[in-house]
Parts: structure tokens; C-alpha cells; sequence
């Protein structure tokens, strides 16, 4: 490889003289391994046939990324031929067949791609209609090899699309150097060591599973257990489980994942190996808020089996820095403040006891990881996070206004709220998720996490959206119940009640619904833009709905 990304490149495909480990990838009833040779030795295999399929430098695969073995080649083989890779975001839960390919054809419109790329059961799931050029990823399988020229160092090379927590998928287009510059920011907050084992389930989609998963495994030698989110939905268990069995050292997910995971091993946990996750020194959380709750259930949960407190990692990042911006230092517990919930929903920090009725608690990502810089984050009171990090995007694909306005002067605008205490990040929240009520404005999710403390609440799955109805705005929280909830009235009350005391909020309805009913990314986050929507065209069918008079 002769150009100058060789930093990347290098890592992924230029060997070593070491020992290689192994990609182990769930294939539906067992993990299958093979080393990370013969992955990149396969994925150089199938450069031939991509290049009569018409990719080569400057030109795009729009794929959506799953947890196969095939993905995982035929991503690595795009860069050899040269092209850039898109990342389209995975169906969210919730979403129609029908929808997820409208989604997808308009980005895939935004690209201009050589083809749209995917595995077989994913392809077969799109309409007749979808009206785009599709590859499966198997099809280039042992097609013969090329010469490798990947992307320079400066050129796009992958472009992450978001999954639409917010609003509408927008591309980060990300270089060589800037991955490479990942590549080292999470090594050095990891520390990987000769015979790491990393197990996890996070789809490749996300920036997460892609970057904190299967390319820091390649790029630093470490074996990888990579499930699939299919199965973690169907078992979460299986998260902890795997790393249990197979002596994992490190895995990483979001905080609500982590909910579920505990809550599930709680029942599994007596048939995994004695002290199984005493090997684990990491488990990095992110891609949301970490609930302090979370962290205590998950501590308690998988103490038994040999978990340490300290291997817990809140981590912040975005995928407009590539991935990692702060991370927990190793072998420290995870920092928590708390305030007074009403002043923090007014961006006021009031500490107070964390036994107050009122109070909020605020889970540290701690610290600027290594290159990166905080800047003008307050200590005293909320403000937007602002970052300079050398694994930062190009800016979004085909945006230049968005890109103009979050990405001004190589600073990153995050758009999340917090305050930096003692070099340390805390993470409060997106203004997204601010609700402007009567005038003041209310961050929504320190509402819905009290709520979810009722019982007959599922935990993670309730969201609080405004809704403009003509000249009245309402309040409305959606609220998944569980099963034996049979008094939805006294619920409703709580849940009022709640709101009140900690954000002096006062709701006007709240709208019980099914399991599941709610739109989740892949990673878990309720898609808080859809919620509005699909209450305005009164779309879903609501088990009750409690209205409160004025």
C-alpha cells in the first residue's frame, strides 16, 4: 500500500509479526472464528469482483452494516478496492418495512452509490419498489484480488449515518487520519494487552460496534466475540453470558442495555462459570446518558459472578468525533453529583444529597480522553459541550449549512448539555431533548427517568414529547406498561406527581402503550422525533390514555 494512510491501513490490513487473534462472529447457534489473517486474507479476495461491480477511489457502497462474518469482509474489501463505505442506520424498532426502505432510498439518493450492499435476509426484506442497484456481500466472496489502493489519507473513507434518535439520518464523513487518530484514542484509555478478549453485540452500524468493537480488535490484535443485536433483543443475558464463557477482558454498550442485560442475568447468572467476569477490567457504557440506577443494578447484579465495580467506563462521545471524546479513567469508580432536579431543569447546578426526594443524579464520563479538548464547558451551570479532537468528521455528507454551523472553525458544536467538574465531563443531556413549557425550558429525560421508577413502568421506555395541536401545545408521556399494570389511573397520578416535583412540570395526558410499541435505534434510544409524529397522525393504539384538566 503506497499512499500515505498508511497509519490506518497499516493497523487493519499490514499484519504482524506477533501471534494474530481470531474474529469469532454468532452465525445463529455458535460463534465461528477464524484469524484476523484470514479475514483480511478473504476480504482481499473478494477486491475483484467489487471492481467489476464498478468500485474504486472516488467512488461509494452505501451497506448497511450487520454482525456477519460476510459484513465484516466485504467492509474491509471496499477500502482495499479504494472505495468509501456509507453506513446506513439499521431498521429501529417499530419502524414498517415499507418506511425503512423509503429511509434508506433517500439517503442512498443523497450518495449516488455504486450499489447498496447488505446480507442476504436483509435484501430479501426489502420491497419490490425499493428502486436501488443491491449487492449481497456474499457475492463477492473468493471473486480474486487486486492491488490494494485504499483511500489516502485525507480523502473520505467511510461515511457514519446516524440512526435518527433525533431527527432525520445525517452522514459524518470521516477520513483515514481521523479514524487512525480514534484508533489511538481508545488505546490509550483501554490499555489493550497481549491476549485481551473482547466480547459484545452491538451492531457494526453503529459507531460503537464499529470503531469500539471491530476495528479497535483488529487494529490492536484482540480476539472478538461479536454477536448479533437480534439476539441480545431476544436474550439479553447472552451479553454477559458470552463474556463470562469465553474470559472476555473488555465489551462495551449503552446504559440502557445494560439495564436489560442485568435485570435478565439475575435469572441466568447461577449457570455461568464461577467467577466468570472476574477477567473483565472493562466495560465501557455510552451512546447515552448512564443512568446512576443502572450502574447500581448492574453492580450488584454481576458481583456474584466476579465483575469489579471499577470495570464499569461511562464514556461520552458522538459520531462526529468518530466515537470516543471522554472516557472513566481505568480502575476508578465512575464520579456521580447530584442536584436539585428543578434547577438542573433550568440549567442551574444545586447540589444536593442524593437521598433528596428532589434530586437528579448525574453520572461522570470523566475525563478528555488523550489529543482531546473541552472547551468553554461551564462548571457552574449547563452549557453546550464543545470539543477539539484530532478523530474529528470532515463535517456531513452533502450539508454544507449543518456543517458550516456544528463543525465552525474545526470545533465541534456536540448540541448535548453539561458541566466539566474537575477536569471531569458530565453529560446531562441533548437540546433535543429540551421541551420548551410556558416559557422555561424542561430536559425531558430527568421526567421520564423518575417515571420509570413507578411500578408497572418498563424501564427505558417511556418518553415525554410536546405536541403543537393546532393553537393548544400539549404534554404528552408515552409510557410502555408491563404486563400486570391493571390501575393505569394511579400510574398516571404518580407519574404526574412525579413531574411536578422534579421539573414543576405539569403533564396533560399520559398514554399507556404495548411492549415495544415505542421507536428505538438499534442501540436501544427512543426516537423522540418519530414519538411526535406518530401521536400527531395518532398512530399508535393505546392500551389507555389518562388526560389531566387544566
Amino acid at each position: 500500500m503506497s499512499n500515505e494512510s498508511a497509519g490506518l491501513w497499516d493497523r487493519l490490513f499490514g499484519g504482524s509479526a506477533r501471534p494474530r487473534a481470531a474474529l469469532h462472529c454468532w452465525t445463529g447457534t455458535r460463534f465461528e472464528g477464524a484469524s484476523w489473517d484470514e479475514v483480511v486474507r478473504d476480504a482481499e479476495r473478494m477486491t475483484a469482483g467489487l471492481r467489476r461491480a464498478g468500485v474504486r477511489s472516488g467512488t461509494r457502497v452505501a451497506a448497511v452494516l450487520g454482525n456477519s462474518p460476510d459484513t465484516v469482509r466485504g467492509l474491509l474489501a471496499v477500502w482495499l478496492a479504494g472505495g468509501m463505505v456509507a453506513s446506513l442506520p439499521m431498521m429501529a424498532r417499530g419502524m414498517a418495512p415499507e418506511e425503512y426502505a423509503d429511509q434508506l432510498r433517500t439517503i442512498c439518493d443523497r450518495l449516488e452509490p455504486v450499489f447498496f450492499a447488505a446480507d442476504d435476509d436483509l435484501l430479501a426484506a426489502l420491497p419490490d419498489t425499493f428502486g436501488v442497484r443491491t449487492r449481497a456481500w456474499r457475492e463477492f466472496a473468493g471473486t480474486g484480488a487486486i492491488d490494494a489502493a485504499p483511500p489516502a489519507d485525507t480523502d473520505p473513507a467511510f461515511v457514519q449515518f446516524s440512526s435518527g434518535s433525533v431527527g432525520t439520518p445525517k452522514g459524518c464523513v470521516l477520513t483515514p487520519a481521523a479514524m487512525a487518530a480514534q484508533l489511538d484514542i481508545i488505546a490509550d484509555f483501554i490499555e489493550p494487552r497481549p491476549g485481551d478478549i473482547w466480547a459484545g453485540w452491538l451492531p457494526l452500524s453503529h459507531d460503537m460496534g464499529l470503531f469500539g468493537g471491530l476495528l479497535n480488535c483488529l487494529g490492536h490484535n484482540i480476539e472478538a466475540y461479536l454477536s448479533t443485536p437480534l439476539r441480545f433483543a431476544f436474550s439479553p443475558a447472552t451479553w454477559f453470558a458470552d463474556a463470562a464463557r469465553v474470559g472476555a477482558t473488555m465489551t462495551v454498550g449503552s446504559s440502557s442495555a445494560l439495564h436489560l442485560a442485568a435485570r435478565a442475568s439475575a435469572r441466568h447468572r447461577a449457570s455461568w462459570p464461577d467467577g466468570g467476569l472476574a477477567a473483565t477490567r472493562i466495560c465501557v457504557i455510552g451512546a447515552e446518558r448512564v443512568e446512576s440506577t443502572t450502574l447500581a443494578l448492574a453492580t450488584e447484579t454481576f458481583a456474584s459472578v466476579g465483575l469489579r465495580p471499577e470495570a464499569f467506563m461511562p464514556a461520552y462521545g458522538m459520531a462526529e468525533a468518530t466515537l470516543a471524546i471522554t472516557a472513566t479513567p481505568m480502575r476508578e469508580l465512575p464520579r456521580q453529583l447530584s442536584f436539585d432536579a428543578v434547577a438542573l431543569a433550568d440549567g442551574q447546578l444545586v447540589e444536593v444529597s442524593s437521598d433528596e426526594p428532589g434530586a437528579a443524579t448525574v453520572v461522570s464520563a470523566g475525563p478528555a480522553c488523550r489529543g482531546v479538548s473541552l472547551l468553554d464547558t461551564p462548571a457552574t451551570e449547563l452549557g453546550e459541550i464543545r470539543v477539539s479532537t484530532p478523530s474529528l468528521a470532515q463535517g456531513y455528507w452533502r450539508d454544507d449549512e449543518r456543517t458550516a454551523r456544528v463543525f465552525d472553525g474545526g470545533i465541534l458544536a456536540t448540541g448535548d448539555l453539561g458541566f466539566v467538574r474537575n477536569g471531569y465531563l458530565y453529560p446531562v443531556g441533548r437540546t433535543d431533548d429540551m421541551i420548551s413549557v410556558a416559557g422555561r425550558k424542561v430536559y425531558a429525560r430527568e421526567i421520564e427517568t423518575a417515571v420509570e421508577t413507578i411500578p408497572g413502568v418498563r424501564r427505558g421506555c417511556t418518553t415525554l414529547v410536546g405536541v403543537q395541536d393546532g393553537p393548544k401545545f400539549r404534554l404528552s408521556l408515552l409510557v410502555e406498561a408491563k404486563p400486570e399494570l391493571a390501575d393505569y389511573a394511579a400510574v398516571a397520578e404518580a407519574a404526574a406527581a412525579l413531574s411536578m416535583a422534579k421539573a414543576a412540570v405539569a403533564i396533560d395526558e399520559c398514554v399507556f402503550l404495548e411492549r415495544d410499541s415505542l421507536p428505538k435505534t438499534p442501540s436501544g434510544k427512543i426516537q423522540r422525533y418519530r414519538c411526535q409524529a406518530l401521536i400527531r397522525a395518532e398512530t399508535f393504539r393505546p392500551l389507555a390514555t389518562i388526560r389531566f384538566d387544566g
